[in-house]
């Protein structure tokens, strides 16, 4: 009798966890719009992010996003927060945040990181522009590079400097992947390259700012 307890025991650790569709859109009405139930919006991605003891600004908030196909910034659908938590197997706030360090890592594979990235542009900017305003470009690339790009502080000296105003779809693409193929010292950076005309500008703000602060030595 006992090894039949044993052996119904270690079955349902082993069963996988059943995903409750009812409870997870119930658990979405606690963060919808009193004026449109199938939105949540900013104050609700708010308590969400309160609930889950998450920063709004934290990196993984952008990967859930990711998860759940959001077409806007600060704004969940229903549908979209039913696909996501649905892949993710996720109807409670204690099973989503048992899964966000999960999340996190997802973070680590550079193909994934990359599609993170690219998603990151039309989820940010306004639905009626083609471009990213540059102070929620420098947020966002904040987000996703700060911690991983040795040179991000410079470039974010050289866009305050520069003359840009928006970055373009392009120029965030390229972007990630000067961080990824030019060295720090820019040693194989190819000038006659198809970079866009914003990293050639900001390999030639590098070179002069260098020179300017060793003179200063």
């Amino acid at each position: 009798m006992g090894d039949d307890s044993s052996r119904r025991a270690s079955r349902n650790e082993c069963a996988p966890e059943v995903f409750n569709q009812k409870a997870c859109l119930k658990w979405f009405q606690e963060y919808s719009q009193n004026d449109d139930p199938n939105i949540m919006g900013p104050d609700g991605v708010e308590k969400f992010c309160s609930d889950i003891k998450v920063k709004p600004e934290d990196i993984v908030m952008l990967v859930l996003a990711w998860k759940m196909k959001a077409k806007q910034m600060a704004y969940f659908t229903q549908e979209e927060w039913l696909q996501g938590m649905t892949e993710m197997s996720c109807d409670s706030i204690e099973k989503l945040r048992y899964k966000l360090d999960s999340l996190r890592n997802l973070l680590k594979d550079s193909a994934t990181f990359k599609s993170i990235y690219r998603y990151s542009f039309d989820f940010t900017k306004d639905k009626d522009q083609r471009s990213l305003e540059i102070e929620t470009a420098k947020s966002m690339l904040r987000v996703l590079l700060a911690d991983q790009w040795n040179l991000f502080p410079q470039f974010m000296k050289f866009l305050d400097e520069s003359k840009y105003k928006v970055i373009n779809k392009d120029q965030w693409a390229n972007i990630l992947e000067f961080t990824r193929y030019v060295r720090d010292d820019l040693s194989n950076y190819d000038y006659d390259g198809a970079w866009p005309v914003l990293l050639d500008e900001f390999v030639e703000w590098l070179g002069k700012d260098n020179s300017m602060n060793q003179s200063e030595v």
